[in-house]
């Protein structure tokens, strides 16, 4: 299902924020993710759509719930 560009817009900022509270750059959660660098940035953009595999590692990176970053 893809989401409209809204929801990804607000999940990315979600998880910048997430980042930016943690002091941590985007290479190095893309690094501890194992997802590059480009992609994570497109994620926080709102330009990706990340699997829901994907989002449950960031999830566990960042440290915080899925209902932190998912805006539904």
């Amino acid at each position: 299902m893809e989401l409209d560009s809204k929801s990804k817009k607000e999940i990315g900022k979600r998880f910048r924020k997430a980042r930016e509270q943690q002091k941590l750059t985007q290479a190095e959660i893309a690094k501890e993710s194992g997802i590059s660098t480009g992609y994570y940035a497109r994620i926080e953009r709102g330009e990706e759509q990340p699997s829901l595999t994907t989002i449950k590692i960031l999830v566990k990176t960042l440290k915080v719930k899925a209902g932190d970053v998912l805006p539904f």
